[in-house]
């Protein structure tokens, strides 16, 4: 049998009640007593009983987080956050592929009470948000990235034109005039693409510089190395280009190095996300650090507020914070000491 409140009770020379409000994190102990409580707690391993404490409160102490693909290295990173950020509050965590499929994330956002979870946070792909309104489980829902803005749940993100601009800012500041944005998508209508779209033409405008824009189909390597071969066989190539994530960077990189050319010097190569294989590419990859703990933060933040009924606020968008990260892939390689 394990520890009881009874016992750490004894221990610690109070009440079964004073233990349980310890436990339950209430303010109203006694700092002295708070103490002599939690030494009794840590002497005796005490370990609280988390089901039956879930069970009581009508909660099953797990969540969902939804996203589209867990092999892209930035959901991977972003999905440790969360868990990170659950943990704290005790909750596990339930993690979904969508694949992007407007089939799965129906699925999940109407049958989300049968996975006996208390609450979800999804990145949408494919759902809009007057299929959200429209639905049916009213289990706590956050929303994650650029799919839907003003729906009808709380929604977390980067500001993406931000972001766009302020890497392509960067290229104009070394100089580069002949500046390629590669990543935009025939979905002009919402998502990622159309508003790293914007923040790159934003740039371009302000300082009287050509468009050139390639389509991908999807944000990998694969199609990074593709588009890039394609601007390169151009009669004018770029001597610069945005890439829209970092794995269509490492991808263009590739093919610009397999070319026999020089990056940065003869094409100026930045992404978007600070995946982990961008720190360590040969040159090493300039890019856009979106604060991903922030984002796990704030998510699941306002899903416990939503799981509480703490708040009876209208939903609302928030925005994390991003920072650029020049490194040599723009920047060149510092000269080392001598």
């Amino acid at each position: 049998m394990g520890t009881s409140l009874r016992d750490v009770a004894r221990l610690a020379g109070v009440s079964v009640k004073t233990v349980s409000n310890v436990v339950n994190g209430y303010a109203h102990v006694s700092p002295a007593t708070r103490a002599k409580v939690e030494g009794a707690l840590s002497q005796l391993d005490y370990r609280p009983n988390l089901s039956a404490r879930n069970l009581r409160q009508g909660r099953t102490g797990m969540i969902a987080l939804a996203l589209p693909e867990l092999d892209a290295p930035y959901f991977a990173e972003l999905s440790r956050f969360v868990i990170d950020a659950a943990a704290e509050h005790r909750w596990l965590v339930i993690i979904e592929q969508t694949g992007g499929s407007l089939e799965r994330e129906r699925r999940i956002l109407d049958g989300v009470r049968d996975h006996q979870v208390d609450g979800l946070i999804l990145s949408p792909v494919a759902v809009g948000a007057e299929e959200l309104a429209a639905r049916t489980d009213d289990t706590a829902l956050v929303l994650l990235g650029e799919r839907i803005y003003d729906g009808p749940a709380d929604h977390v993100a980067i500001d993406n034109v931000r972001a766009a601009r302020d890497v392509t800012e960067h290229l104009i500041g070394l100089g580069r005039r002949r500046i390629a944005a590669l990543g935009a998508q025939d979905d002009t209508a919402s998502g990622t693409a159309p508003l790293r779209l914007a923040g790159y033409r934003q740039a371009l405008a302000a300082h009287g510089l050509p468009e050139t824009i390639v389509k991908v189909d999807r944000y990998q390597r694969a199609e990074g190395a593709a588009a890039m071969a394609g601007l390169l066989a151009a009669a004018e190539p770029p001597d610069a280009v945005f890439c829209f994530n970092d794995l269509l960077a490492l991808g263009a990189m590739r093919t610009v190095l397999a070319a026999g050319l020089r990056v940065p010097e003869d094409v100026a190569l930045a992404g978007l996300d600070d995946i982990e294989d961008g720190r360590y590419s040969t040159p090493t990859l300039t890019t856009i650090a979106p604060d991903k703990n922030q984002l796990a933060r704030i998510a699941v933040a306002l899903l416990k507020q939503r799981i509480d009924g703490s708040t009876a606020r209208p939903p609302e968008e928030f925005t994390a914070g991003h920072r650029l990260i020049p490194r040599e892939s723009t920047v060149g390689r510092a000269p080392s000491g001598g």
